[in-house]
């Protein structure tokens, strides 16, 4: 379970690097890599790889614009995705940088 926490602002959460242009605040955590966090990517960030997980990935797309390599696809504010364990998904690009709102949650 995570940590009960009533409204605050999420600006009170310190970015903190995490390599490769990307910059995270992690609002909330708990057991099983359970995860509520805000994920900014700098512009002109890309990944090489295709990414496959063992938990539930709920992202929405904030700000900016982020393509999907292998679909060729651009996302923009307002998008969504819903990622099962084990779904494949990127690499991805983003030229002008963008910010994410990720929910991770094991699938037990």
């Amino acid at each position: 379970m995570k940590e009960q926490r009533e409204f605050s602002p999420s600006s009170q959460v310190e970015w903190v690097d995490t390599g490769g242009g990307v910059a995270e605040r992690v609002l909330s955590q708990g057991p099983d890599g359970m995860l509520t966090r805000l994920a900014r990517w700098a512009p002109g960030t890309s990944t090489d790889e295709v990414i496959r997980h063992e938990y539930v990935e709920e992202v929405y797309l904030l700000e900016g614009e982020l393509t999907d390599r292998t679909l060729e696809q651009t996302f923009h504010p307002g998008d969504y995705a819903c990622r099962p364990p084990g779904m494949p998904h990127g690499p991805y690009t983003t030229e002008t940088g963008c910010v994410m709102l990720e929910i991770r949650y094991s699938a037990g």
